[in-house]
């Protein structure tokens, strides 16, 4: 086994990164030694300089790629040589000494409340398995805030009607439970029955299922939350994380807690959530330019 193959156990097992993540760090130092291979005539990890890793993110910046992107893979690259040297397997990280591209601040996109509360409330979805299923997942993400994988793993088992609590497994399988809103907990019980009566199960216990009986994937996820949002948002996002920034934003915006919208949302520095409060801060000048006499002069 490379040295590769041995790091991505590693994030799986160890660091219990979910299948998502590795195959980000594995596609990012795909490209990292193909690139090297390339333009250095090797791929072996002790030759590789910080020159080389200079021309790679200079190649990807030509290419298009947002610093964020860059970022990203720079940090997978890096996470790769600290894990080798702590294997004794290289001297030193070449990525360490490459000074990264200035990333610019982009505040989350959210939906607007009246926007949501008109495609849940006046929209019709259909009686049917699918029309009953997407509303009540679009509802799910945006009640609770959980992200796009961690609903497509829920089961059955996790939803606790009678307590009205669903457990969520998110990043490096840490569980949390977040409370039910009555009126999702309703929509659940009547998605449950329209999937019974339509004869879809699963043996595995996945609760948002397909109309063949399978388990959700991600795909399939974003395509519906994308075709809904669209009748009611002209948002350049439209992804099932948008849902969350909005959860977030609203729950904000309609005081909440920062402390408290960190626990729903599973992150593990309130940093991460403190992100939300801009968006807010952006309603309050708003507001005030709108409202304060001396705005007008």
């Amino acid at each position: 086994m490379d040295y590769r193959e041995s790091f991505f156990d590693y994030l799986q097992f160890e660091k219990r990164y979910s299948i998502h993540t590795v195959g980000s760090y594995r596609n990012d130092l795909r490209q990292f030694f193909l690139f090297i291979e390339a333009h250095a005539g090797h791929n072996e990890v002790r030759e590789v300089a910080p020159s080389d890793v200079r021309a790679w993110m200079v190649t990807l910046l030509e290419k298009g790629y947002s610093q964020v992107s860059v970022h990203r893979k720079i940090s997978a690259l890096r996470s790769f040589y600290r894990f080798l040297q702590r294997n004794s397997k290289a001297d030193s990280d070449p990525a360490s000494k490459v000074i990264l591209p200035k990333r610019r601040k982009r505040l989350p996109q959210f939906i607007e409340e009246g926007s949501l509360e008109r495609l849940l409330d006046i929209y019709d979805f259909g009686a049917g398995f699918e029309g009953v299923r997407d509303r009540t997942l679009i509802e799910m993400l945006y009640s609770t805030g959980i992200r796009r994988s961690e609903l497509i793993s829920m089961r059955d088992s996790d939803i606790d009607i009678e307590s009205g609590t669903v457990r969520v497994t998110g990043k490096r399988n840490k569980e949390r439970i977040i409370p039910l809103l009555p009126s999702l907990a309703t929509d659940l019980l009547t998605y449950r029955e329209v999937r019974r009566d339509a004869g879809i199960d699963s043996p595995e216990g996945w609760f948002f299922l397909t109309s063949g009986g399978n388990k959700l994937y991600d795909k399939l996820v974003y395509n519906i939350v994308n075709r809904y949002l669209q009748m009611v948002s002209t948002v350049e996002k439209k992804s099932p994380h948008v849902l969350r920034h909005s959860f977030a934003t609203h729950m904000l915006n309609n005081g909440a807690d920062l402390n408290s919208i960190k626990e729903i949302l599973g992150h593990a520095n309130l940093s991460a959530t403190q992100v939300y409060t801009h968006n807010t801060f952006e309603k309050l000048k708003e507001v005030y330019k709108q409202a304060h006499p001396r705005a007008k002069n």
